[in-house]
């Protein structure tokens, strides 16, 4: 039985439901928490946590190649046959996209003229196809890597959480999980909140609250008169995890004052925030770098931009300042390649993995009556560092770009979110069969889902053939 046969007779037996993220019939992660915050439930639950036992799959050959990695989430769903894997449409593509052939490889060399003079280091996967065409409960299933309406999907954690708990060093000063312009990212999930994503908005005064109004002295003072008095109720805390949560954010947080290093990394100058194009996306890949740079702990790093939800106008023929691939495409340019040329220059980008992937593809051809493109299933992810072999595409499209003709892999079947999660564990040493019999409902948590099947499974290919 072929690799595609023996999937698809798994989705027989395991049917995903592509419920709408707010519409399920049980637990949502929110009410989890808020049950969890509750303190008495919250004790009773942590209580029943069993010990963090795992267990993983034997002969297990992982990558190994990346120290870091950093997710930038496209979302709203970026057209793909107008970027990653681009089809000229006859009376339709703009002619300033200048369509280009490098490498062998389509690109918009109009649209995104920085990157593609970097294409020799990126690596597209043009046969991934999306489980679901919701805007949340894809985006949640690409930042947890599985069904969010299946069993602990609702308390899974990020991908990102799954790094910090593996790659998490004592002493460290900056926390093992960055989320930038990620105000909606997932979070920690069931894991302890040491592992949740530090979210910010980067700013070039740097971090806030770093510094106290009565000096650093006098700040000292406060800080130990409140361990005097609150330990009994921080440590071994007799309410349970979530106030020992609160004493693991309280630290983290002390860390993170009058700090030179966390100054310097966490602020930028206007000519820095300039050269990585003066957006806020822009400003977020500048963070990224220099707190990679820093080397105090942070080992993952989400960056959001969005929104590439472009019904209407999307080649900003009606409102040429509006939402569309030109206002949304010069900023990814700048700052991408700001960040890998960066990266390099910081003898980082050969040890960083770099991941760029949507929800959800968009629709192929001519455009909607609106000018627009609407949700589809085929989509591209992009993949650079960490030893990827780049210039190249794995998987090959139809003409119009709207499903695969060849997977380009050796499962040979459409890569999912769950073999993006795999591939990110497997590049950066951790066993993505890895079960943890921690989770609260004791049915065993897998890094990746159904590994025991050896269903998913990292896409070694970008490391070449």
């Amino acid at each position: 039985m072929s690799e595609r046969d023996r999937f698809d007779k798994f989705i027989e037996r395991h049917p995903h439901p592509h419920v709408s993220f707010f519409n399920r019939p049980h637990f949502t992660r929110r009410r989890f928490f808020e049950i969890l915050g509750s303190g008495v439930v919250g004790s009773y639950l942590a209580g029943k946590v069993a010990k963090a036992e795992t267990i993983a799959q034997p002969n297990v050959t992982m990558q190994n190649t990346a120290k870091n990695c950093i997710f930038i989430l496209l979302a709203g769903a970026i057209s793909h046959t107008d970027t990653f894997d681009l089809k000229v449409v006859n009376g339709v593509t703009p002619s300033n996209f200048n369509p280009a052939v490098v490498n062998g490889l389509n690109w918009p060399a109009g649209l995104f003229p920085k990157m593609g003079e970097q294409l020799g280091d990126l690596c597209l996967v043009r046969s991934m196809n999306a489980w679901a065409l919701v805007h949340s409960l894809a985006q949640t299933w690409t930042q947890i890597g599985r069904n969010p309406a299946a069993a602990l999907g609702n308390i899974a954690p990020n991908i990102g959480s799954v790094v910090a708990i593996e790659k998490s060093q004592p002493g460290q000063i900056f926390p093992s999980f960055l989320a930038l312009n990620s105000p909606s990212g997932i979070g920690n999930g069931y894991f302890s909140a040491q592992y949740a994503p530090f979210k910010i908005v980067p700013s070039t005064a740097g971090l806030p609250n770093t510094s106290n109004p009565l000096g650093q002295a006098r700040f000292g003072n406060l800080w130990n008169r409140v361990h005097e008095l609150d330990d009994p109720l921080r440590i071994n805390s007799p309410y349970g995890q979530p106030l020992q949560d609160y004493d693991a954010f309280y630290n983290s947080a002390k860390n993170l004052t009058y700090n030179n290093v966390v100054n310097q990394a966490f602020s930028y100058t206007a000519a820095d925030s300039t050269r990585y194009g003066g957006t806020s996306f822009g400003n977020a890949c500048l963070i990224a770098k220099q707190v990679l740079a820093a080397n105090q702990g942070t080992r993952f790093i989400q960056i959001t931009f969005g929104s590439w939800d472009m019904h209407q106008d999307i080649y900003g023929q009606q409102n040429p300042k509006g939402n569309n691939l030109y206002t949304m495409g010069a900023p990814l340019d700048n700052g991408v390649s700001a960040m890998l040329n960066d990266l390099k220059a910081a003898g980082l980008f050969d040890e960083t993995l770099v991941v760029m992937a949507g929800e959800f593809g968009r629709t192929v051809g001519p455009v909607t009556p609106a000018g627009g493109r609407d949700h589809w299933l085929q989509q591209t992810a992009v993949f650079a560092g960490a030893g990827i072999q780049g210039g190249r595409a794995i998987g090959t499209t139809t003409p119009d770009g709207s499903d695969t003709v060849d997977y380009g892999w050796s499962r040979d079947r459409y890569v999912k979110p769950e073999d993006i999660e795999a591939t990110i564990y497997s590049a950066m040493g951790i066993d993505w069969t890895k079960v943890r019999y921690d989770d609260p409902f004791h049915r065993g948590f897998e890094y990746v889902p159904f590994s025991d099947q050896d269903i998913y499974g990292p896409i070694n290919e970008l490391w070449g053939a």
